[in-house]
């Protein structure tokens, strides 16, 4: 097949990072894979992998496609011929939909690794999300073909390293530290409340465990975090939190970890280096993934909704449990490399998406009953932008009446 992979943006995320390894792994399998998205950071994993990038105008995450969006995508679906559109989230979903899906007739699977699908993407499209607990709420909404493929990891790149020494030398860690790292993109949404807790609590732990808070990542948030950070560290009269800023690859700050704070991919990245993970949420939640929780979290892709309390002081008690009872690390570790290899390898992944992408290319639709699938799914009705839907709706009825 072949496949042209649409992300939005190729800036540092779990998603994106997911359909460039993908991507990379069903180019192994043969088939010949195009990435299309605005240049970005992660550009440089696509060149790494050695597939064919595109570049796409800027769409950005808020906003919807535009008609000239629509239109590159078509033409660039026409000229190379695509077999099918791999969409991930929910812009890049609609540009494929409006554009060489209903133009030329090119099947489109989306991918929403986002903790919510939105309503507006249509129902009759093939849908892969992360976690059951999604999947079973598309479900009842009518969704008819949806499929959970956990986010995937490539458990050979993160894995557990003998030495962490040169790691830990490098976050500026002494011997007796206790490394707690959140990797993470440091946003308003999501992350910003639960980042806020997690400088709180550290400064909240008794001195004697020596703990250090690593925070790797940078945006919109990260003047803030430091001036919250700052004043842990001023009244600790030491550097208890230290925000180090962005890394391509951020896998030393995995292997200079005793201890992994994180929700969705970096969890399991902490899972796959063999690391105690503490999971993350929002509204106070906080919770150790153990063989115990395990199934709750691959229901909840990674993430929990707590009781709005505030979770400093207990994410406080649970790092310095963790600390004096060190003999449960290896267990833990090792349960959580175990289960990456088991449930969310990159290879495993990848097996699975090849196989949905083989059935969606079989079950493709006639111009006809795309239009008809599309009209009565609602779509338009609560899109953002009235005269966008106007205008390629108008567009997409005059294509499909020419066949």
């Amino acid at each position: 097949m072949r496949i042209l992979t649409t992300l939005f943006e190729l800036s540092m995320g779990g998603s994106h990072i997911n359909a460039i390894e993908i991507s990379a792994g069903l180019a192994k399998l043969g088939h010949e894979v195009i990435v299309y998205a605005p240049d970005g950071e992660l550009r440089q994993r696509v060149e790494e992998f050695g597939l064919e990038y595109v570049p796409a105008p800027p769409l950005g995450r808020a906003h919807p496609p535009t008609v000239a969006s629509v239109r590159t995508l078509t033409a660039l679906a026409r000229e190379r011929r695509v077999d099918l559109i791999h969409a991930y989230e929910w812009s890049s979903t609609l540009e494929a939909v409006y554009g060489p899906h209903m133009r030329l007739g090119v099947p489109v699977l989306s991918t929403v690794y986002s903790v919510r699908v939105p309503r507006f993407i249509p129902r009759y499209l093939p849908l892969i999300v992360g976690f059951t607990n999604e999947a079973d709420a598309q479900r009842r909404r009518g969704r008819r073909s949806v499929h959970v493929v956990v986010c995937p990891v490539d458990t050979d790149a993160n894995a557990p390293v003998t030495d962490s020494g040169p790691a830990r030398r490098r976050f500026g860690l002494a011997e007796g530290d206790l490394a707690a790292v959140v990797v993470t993109r440091l946003a308003r949404d999501l992350k910003r409340e639960g980042l806020l807790s997690a400088i709180a609590a550290a400064g909240l732990v008794d001195p004697a465990v020596n703990l250090r808070l690593i925070i790797v990542g940078d945006g919109p948030c990260r003047a803030e975090l430091q001036a919250a950070a700052d004043e842990v560290n001023a009244r600790a009269e030491r550097e208890v939190v230290t925000l180090v800023g962005q890394l391509i690859d951020p896998r030393d700050a995995y292997a200079a970890a005793d201890i992994v704070l994180g929700m969705g991919t970096s969890a399991q990245k902490g899972m796959a280096f063999g690391k105690p993970v503490v999971i993350q949420g929002e509204q106070g939640y906080w919770d150790l993934l153990t063989p115990v929780t395990l199934p709750t979290y691959l229901r909840q892709n990674f993430y929990g909704i707590g009781d709005g309390d505030d979770s400093s002081p207990r994410l406080a008690m649970m790092l310095t449990d963790l600390a004096k009872d060190r003999s449960r690390w290896p267990d833990l570790g090792a349960f959580g490399r175990s289960t990456a290899l088991s449930v969310f390898s990159n290879q495993t992944a990848t097996d699975r998406v090849a196989a949905i992408c083989a059935e969606v290319v079989a079950r493709r639709q006639p111009a006809g009953r795309r239009t008809g699938l599309l009209e009565s799914s609602g779509w338009f009705v609560g899109f953002r932008t009235v005269e966008f839907s106007r205008r390629v709706g108008a567009s997409v009825r005059r294509a499909t009446a020419r066949g």
